[in-house]
């Protein structure tokens, strides 16, 4: 998301920091094309008109202009600004000090709302709580079934009592959550295709019948200002406390994640980044702003590195290196633990500086780790512990089980003996030096 816009925007900067010094007009022309590529990724043009204006006159002040780096401080001015069309900091939960902690999710047909009801219940799992998820969708088909499997992939218990009144279903599960002990009911409520009296009533009855502590819309970014019009109608007739918003993995233009909140007076609370149980993250105000404006977003990075690798795996590996002893199943286990992080582009782009390096993402090829896998997976385990022994006719046999060619398992092999020669020769390096423990550069995957 906002890749586009983000393009434009350094485009612009980077202009404005090849100048010593800047003129009204120049920051002028700045920002007629920052105002046209907020209006290009679809942001609401109210609060691109307003934007702009605060922008302007603070960047045309004698102190931005006769500075050192005028160019900079224009930089600085927009993340400030854009860090507060965002939503300034971080919006959480507002748990309850008295269990369990309601929280309702609305919103209309088709934005994810069920799925969402998963990813949420899995993220707080993994933070602690422990949820009941309540299906109260009674009208769409398999709504209820399907909250059913997302519960038992994710082992979270779901309460159902069929085609029952919704505001019924949701007061039953209250009281169910407080005898087993659960300390956060998160329930699905039904959608509609467009927001209608019938819809809001329902809602509404079900809020009155629970008081829940939370009620958070579920939005899909892939409909750009309809996705604003959507949580401002919310707001207005049920009162909500935050967004979640879908797809922002996608290819969607971002103006609905730049304008909801200003637009709303809500906040994002959370952003859906993918297909899979565990693709919903907190929204950083602070971290989109500087990933919108090219300065990467390494604390996402690390959060990410954080859950999916295994600390005491770490330790080992970095134990191998040092002994140049790692062999091609550690390599493996360290690809599985990259994958959990996230797709390949994805990751990368989150290191500040890597989108300046023109066309680097779109030189990753992902296949590449597939490939790789493949390769080390059609090995037996002595092989993979001593590749030494792969001779030709074992190449020839690990490349017909790869649906690779021979070429690629040798590639592979050289590449991993030239690591493993440059560790030892690091490590050889460290052991001369008396008293000094070798610090290897990372501890994370291969």
């Amino acid at each position: 998301m906002f890749k586009s816009l983000a393009e434009k925007l350094q485009e612009t900067f980077k202009k404005l920091k090849g100048k010593g010094r800047l003129t009204e007009s120049d920051v002028n022309e700045a920002m007629r094309e920052v105002k046209v590529a907020l209006l290009e990724a679809d942001v609401n043009f109210k609060v691109v008109k307003e934007f702009i204006k605060k922008v302007k006159e603070k960047a045309i002040g004698q102190d931005v202009l006769e500075s050192l780096a005028p160019g900079q401080q224009v930089i600085k001015i927009v993340r400030e600004e854009l860090l507060e069309l965002l939503g300034g900091t971080q919006s959480k939960v507002n748990f309850s000090q008295k269990p369990p902690t309601v929280i309702m999710l609305v919103g209309l047909q088709g934005a994810g709302k069920t799925t969402t009801c998963g990813k949420l219940a899995n993220l707080l799992k993994k933070q602690g709580r422990k949820p009941l998820l309540v299906a109260a969708d009674v009208y769409r088909p398999a709504a209820i079934k399907q909250l059913e499997v997302l519960g038992k992939q994710l082992d979270i218990p779901v309460f159902s009592m069929g085609q029952e009144n919704p505001a019924n279903i949701a007061e039953s599960a209250v009281k169910k959550a407080v005898e087993a002990g659960n300390d956060l009911v998160i329930i699905d409520t039904a959608g509609r295709l467009h927001i209608n009296e019938e819809l809001m009533n329902e809602l509404k009855n079900i809020k009155a019948a629970v008081s829940p502590h939370e009620i958070l819309l579920v939005v899909d970014a892939m409909t750009g200002q309809d996705a604003v019009n959507v949580a401002e109608s919310f707001n207005e007739k049920l009162g909500i406390d935050g967004i979640i918003m879908t797809k922002l993995d996608g290819d969607t233009r971002g103006g609905a994640a730049l304008s909801v909140r200003k637009v709303t007076g809500t906040p994002i609370k959370f952003a859906g980044v993918g297909e899979k149980l565990d693709a919903l993250e907190p929204f950083y105000p602070n971290r989109m702003a500087d990933r919108i404006l090219g300065m990467g977003d390494v604390l996402t990075l690390i959060d990410k590195a954080q859950a999916a690798i295994d600390a005491e795996q770490a330790k080992k590996l970095q134990k191998k290196l040092k002994e140049a002893d790692f062999t091609l199943e550690d390599f493996l286990e360290q690809l599985q633990q990259i994958k959990k992080m996230g797709p390949l582009d994805q990751i990368l782009g989150m290191i500040p500086g890597i989108n300046k390096i023109k066309g680097f993402t779109e030189q990753i090829d992902e296949k590449e780790l597939i490939h790789t896998e493949a390769i080390i997976r059609s090995m037996t385990p002595h092989e993979r512990r001593h590749p030494e022994i792969i001779n030709g006719s074992r190449r020839k046999r690990i490349a017909r089980g790869s649906g690779t060619k021979i070429q690629d398992v040798n590639r592979l092999l050289k590449q991993f003996e030239q690591t493993r020669k440059m560790f030892k020769q690091i490590g050889m390096m460290s052991q001369k030096k008396k008293g000094k423990k070798m610090r290897l550069p990372f501890n994370l995957p291969f």
